[in-house]
């Protein structure tokens, strides 16, 4: 199970991951929040419309749809992330996040994903991580080079 430390998704929510998990409706669970009306400071405008870029562009990669690839709560069975951990390189070894190597991850490993929505709160405390520019321009390059990798195989 993985959970941003900042609150902005709460804890109380993990068992609806469990129970995605443990009911077989998925075998990697991805929280989505841009499903739920958000607390009105928990995103700001640029990163939600960052959001909704790589969501439509993942969901044309994967071929499936995916609301949110960033959202930082997940559930996965720790012998399909060693695999995905294991072959993190095919994809390109620079996802300062994690998530964009654990969703293209999954999809090679053609494991089921399945979303679960969560409500959103504003950060409590702590400051964010992000850069929004360098680290969004860093997230587009791996779309790109995941996209080499997806729909343009390479001919041996």
């Amino acid at each position: 199970m993985i959970l941003d430390a900042d609150l902005t998704t709460p804890p109380e929510t993990l068992p609806k991951f469990y129970h995605a998990l443990a009911s077989g409706k998925g075998d990697f669970i991805n929280g989505s929040r841009l499903v739920y009306p958000m607390e009105n400071e928990a995103m700001r405008f640029l990163n939600l419309l960052a959001n909704k870029f790589f969501s439509v562009a993942f969901s044309w990669l994967l071929g499936q749809p995916i609301k949110d690839t960033l959202c930082g709560t997940k559930v996965i069975l720790r012998h399909h992330y060693e695999k995905i951990a294991a072959n993190r390189s095919y994809f390109g070894d620079f996802d300062p996040f994690g998530d964009f190597d654990l969703l293209f991850g999954a999809t090679r490993l053609n494991l089921k994903i399945t979303e679960v929505p969560i409500r959103y709160r504003e950060r409590t405390y702590g400051a964010t991580n992000i850069d929004r520019w360098r680290h969004g321009w860093l997230l587009l390059r791996m779309v790109n080079f995941a996209a080499h990798r997806i729909k343009v195989p390479l001919v041996a």
